[in-house]
């Protein structure tokens, strides 16, 4: 039996800004990498939270539709703050952006994120 892996690149959301996929499928889970603020058509990182925030999780949307998946299927999330002054925002936006139940989510704040970014998250999914 041999590992298998499949490697997710789409336009719907960033090109990976490193050397890393924008995710990959292995055994029925998406393991999406980290999404910071940047606009999926232009490249251009919001200059405030909430508009990294915004991007971000159209950047998610674009992940997951491109796999043919819906925020349903997400079953984790990982957040990386630079300031976790700002998670009451991470909340509200949760409430508009997912139904409940809710994912399962970790939260954690960083000296830095790439890119200058405030805010990153990345998501697992399952069919």
């Amino acid at each position: 039996m041999s590992f298998q892996k499949n490697i997710i690149n789409t336009d719907k959301a960033p090109a990976a800004v490193g050397t890393y996929s924008q995710g990959v499928f292995h055994n029925g889970v998406y393991y999406f990498s980290g999404q910071i603020g940047l606009d999926a058509k232009t490249g251009e990182m919001a200059s405030d939270f909430d508009g990294q925030l915004s991007n971000i999780l159209s950047n998610v949307d674009g992940l997951l539709e491109s796999q043919g998946l819906t925020r349903g299927n997400i079953i984790k999330t990982t957040i990386f703050m630079t300031d976790l002054a700002q998670f009451g925002k991470v909340n509200e936006a949760y409430v508009k952006f997912f139904s409940t139940p809710y994912p399962a989510r970790s939260c954690v704040q960083v000296s830095a994120l790439p890119k200058g970014a405030v805010v990153e998250i990345e998501v697992i999914a399952a069919k």
